[in-house]
């Protein structure tokens, strides 16, 4: 079996430093560090700037569907390039049909869809809290995936306890500003700005949850023996 990726930057392969213009720090999305979580192989299309409209009209759906087996999974996230055509990719209009058009054809190669929401963007307001900056969108891949019955990864959701959780300031290193600020190297307004792009480590994070996600959702391990059952018999005994 194949895990497919279809998504935007915050999924797409590393640039290999050339955003950074430091080799040790990359810039990339969580697709690139899904192989080695994963038993499966990984096959990851994803590409910066991509809407759900460009995807395809620019060939990369058709990548995505050309290789499709049946059995294959095909993980779907898109959101943060949609946002800047409210009309056309509305939350409830152009992104959700063009999302649900995705999982018809998935399901229709014998493949099984499913949609993740948006990484969320880390921007702390001035009194801690963090910013909500998706609007509509998350919840418009929360319905889809509940009325097509499709499995859904809330990155959305994981992210933002994953930045509160490391704070304002330990969370930065998951971005390359942030990294490049521990190592001493500089880098340009434009990076330093950004809070939406991973490097490494925070790519890693990220990648965890969806390997663990997609375990569950395959349910792997839920014929095990639980373990309350094993330490009862153990005090019993």
């Amino acid at each position: 079996m194949t895990i497919h990726l279809a998504g935007d930057s915050t999924v797409a392969p590393t640039d290999h430093g050339a955003t950074s213009g430091h080799p040790e720090i990359p810039l990339l999305g969580w697709g690139d560090e899904l192989a080695p979580l994963v038993d499966d192989e990984v096959h990851n299309t994803a590409v910066g700037g991509a809407t759900t409209r460009s995807f395809r009209e620019e060939g990369h759906w058709a990548r995505v569907t050309d290789a499709l087996r049946p059995g294959d999974t095909v993980v779907i996230q898109f959101g943060h390039n949609d946002q800047k055509h409210p009309g056309e990719l509305a939350a409830d209009g152009g992104y959700r049909r063009r999302l649900d058009e995705f999982v018809t054809e998935v399901r229709d190669a014998g493949a099984r869809p499913v949609l993740a929401t948006s990484v969320e963007r880390r921007w702390f307001e001035a009194d801690g809290s963090l910013r909500w900056s998706h609007g509509a969108y998350p919840a418009a891949v929360r319905s889809l995936a509940a009325e097509r019955h499709v499995p859904l990864i809330d990155l959305t959701i994981f992210t933002r306890w994953l930045y509160a959780w490391l704070g304002a300031t330990a969370s930065a290193a998951l971005f390359p500003h942030g990294a490049a600020a521990e190592a001493g190297l500089p880098v340009s307004t434009d990076l330093t700005n950004d809070n939406t792009h991973y490097t490494t480590a925070g790519a890693r994070y990220v990648a965890r949850y969806v390997a663990e996600a997609l375990v569950a959702i395959d349910g792997v391990h839920d014929a095990t023996v639980p373990m309350g059952v094993e330490i009862m018999a153990a005090q019993q005994g």
